[in-house]
């Protein structure tokens, strides 16, 4: 049983532990940074009038570290002030000059650039790191226990949507199939621990609350197609949007669009949360995920044919800026039925597109098209209209495909988990020679090595086709005639067909080059077999890219007789002469 040690800890001490990087976040169970900056600035301002603010309460990990388990906003605020991210209310920074600590995490480490501007005064500043909040710390706390109370705290609250409701602290394969998808949809698909630090990298920036946070909603597929509002994803209606969908497929029939029916999917217990759990068990939860990736592609490719249309410009006959998370569900459901249950295939895009253009028209919009019965006419009458447009496929299970969406967010974790992942433009030389580069392929076998000794339960990734510099990619656009594909700041898909079409060859020799570069190398046996076996192509809109990944490994890896190591985003060699370090890499696989 865990045990409750409760004590007052200065801001000043919390920093401490954050900047330690001792603070971390599980998002199992945490919601993302939502708060507005009205919120963060009246808590600042709570702050500064020594007026009360709740509690923090935490769970004890090793190495001395802590998981935030109530007041991650609180917490985040409070270190983001300091850090100079936004104002008091009357638009005054905190002085950096004044706190030692914030000043080398600035200055020495760069880990902020301090603001301009009017700042706070000396004893203002004083006065927020010599305030106390009460934390209380739960020790040997079990995974089960830490759920509990995650879910009792967000129980006695009221400020969380139904949606965040029903995944706090669940932890079954219905959250977590929705809360793992809706990442990869979103974009802030992350490791399931995250440091405090890293929060912003895995939240939303919302058009009028400009947090410099990593994700921008516009660019976020519902927000991007008009399924959504910007806001909606603050309170986790696209999750709710995705538990509909995957519930009504999975689960063998449409469910009643209501929030008592969606309960009860949720519900631990219930004959109807039951039934959900055992259909994701037969059905396969990565399967589904993998197959919504594909609808979600095709809708994108719908959009985009013969001229780039929203979604919902396509579907209402007149102008709206309302959500409709609802017609979209049973548009996603028809387009699966056709997928994945008729094995047909778009094509003709153009086709598909005039035939949703105005879809309003055709299907029940209003409350009366909620019931079971209802949504499933729809569902019929879109087949009816996307049938025509469509051909006979082979039925096929794409689970191991890598579609664009995934794509995507590897490149946006590689900028979050840099050790992990690597990105390549490609092995051609970026000079009018276009010759191959043989350093990059021998670069690419160092990283292999040296994310596979990341340690025991870390994966990684090396991406061929994926710029990480602004000036390669418009090299490359220019030396090869094509339009770059910006996925985040600083990271463009450019893709190696183009490099396939420079040596004369097709994508499939171009593939077998990088695997025979593999396979003819100095790698382990066992970690050249395991990434043979699940290296892979994705077609990435026409651009084609290369995804090597590097499964965990049990024992350290070493090439050439030498050890390499990931420090950021770099590979570098151990020094084989510094024991200390040998022996500490060694000790990841313990």
């Amino acid at each position: 049983m865990a045990e409750l040690d409760s004590q007052p800890k200065s801001i000043q001490s919390l920093y401490a532990w954050y900047s330690e990087n001792k603070l971390w976040v599980n998002r199992r169970y945490q919601r993302k940074l939502v708060w507005t900056l009205e919120e963060k600035q009246k808590l600042i301002e709570s702050v500064l009038k020594r007026y009360p603010i709740p509690a923090i309460l935490l769970a004890e990990r090793e190495g001395g570290e802590y998981e935030v388990i109530d007041g991650l906003q609180r917490l985040h605020t409070i270190v983001s002030f300091i850090e100079t991210a936004f104002t008091t209310i009357d638009g005054k920074f905190f002085d950096v000059n004044q706190f030692v600590t914030a000043k080398t995490r600035s200055v020495e480490g760069g880990t902020f650039t301090m603001a301009g501007g009017e700042k706070i005064s000396a004893r203002d500043v004083g006065t927020i790191l010599d305030y106390s909040i009460a934390v209380s710390v739960m020790r040997g706390a079990t995974e089960e226990e830490i759920d509990d109370v995650f879910a009792r705290i967000n129980t006695y609250g009221h400020r969380l949507s139904d949606q965040e409701r029903r995944q706090a602290g669940v932890r079954d394969e219905l959250s977590t199939l929705v809360r793992e998808l809706s990442c990869d949809v979103r974009g802030d698909s992350s490791s399931e621990i995250l440091s405090l630090d890293k929060m912003p990298s895995i939240s939303i920036d919302l058009p009028k609350t400009k947090h410099g946070y990593e994700v921008e909603a516009d660019n976020v597929f519902w927000v991007e197609q008009g399924i959504l509002r910007s806001t909606d994803l603050r309170d986790s209606m696209d999750e709710q949007c995705i538990a509909d969908i995957a519930t009504s497929i999975m689960g063998g029939h449409l469910v009643e669009r209501s929030k008592v029916a969606l309960d009860a999917l949720y519900e631990k217990g219930t004959p109807e949360n039951s039934r959900m759990i055992a259909a994701i068990d037969s059905y396969g939860a990565k399967k589904f995920s993998a197959e919504f990736k594909y609808c979600l592609g095709e809708i994108r490719s719908v959009c985009g044919a013969d001229g780039e249309r929203k979604l919902r410009s396509l579907i209402f006959s007149k102008s709206t800026t309302n959500a409709f998370p609802a017609v979209f569900a049973v548009l996603c459901v028809a387009l699966h039925e056709l997928c994945f249950k008729e094995h047909r295939k778009i094509s003709d895009y153009t086709g598909a597109k005039k035939a949703i253009t105005d879809l309003d028209k055709r299907i029940l919009t209003g409350k009366s098209s909620t019931s079971s019965s209802e949504r499933r006419r729809n569902v019929e009458t879109i087949k009816s209209l996307m049938r025509p447009h469509t051909v006979e496929s082979e039925a096929r299970d794409i689970y191991g495909e890598h579609t664009a969406m995934d794509v995507e967010n590897i490149v946006r974790r590689s900028r979050v988990e840099a050790p992990h992942y690597e990105l390549k433009q490609g092995m051609l030389r970026l000079d009018d020679t276009r010759s191959i580069d043989p350093a990059v392929t021998q670069k690419v076998i160092k990283t292999i090595c040296a994310i596979a000794n990341n340690g025991k339960r870390r994966a990684g990734t090396i991406l061929i086709g994926v710029a990480d510099r602004e000036a390669h990619a418009v090299r490359v656009g220019k030396l090869d005639n094509i339009n770059p594909h910006a996925v985040c700041e600083g990271r463009y898909v450019v893709g190696v067909q183009r490099e396939a079409a420079v040596l004369g060859e097709t994508p499939e020799r171009y593939f077998g080059r990088w695997k025979e570069a593999i396979r003819s190398s100095g790698l382990p046996q066992g970690l050249k077999d395991a990434v043979l076996s699940s290296i892979a192509y994705s077609d990435y809109y026409g651009l084609g890219v290369v995804i090597i990944r590097i499964p965990e490994q049990g024992e350290v890896s070493v090439l050439g007789g030498k050890i390499y190591i990931r420090e950021g985003d770099e590979t570098v060699e151990v020094d084989p002469t510094d024991v200390s370090r040998t022996l500490e890499i060694g000790k990841r696989f313990t």
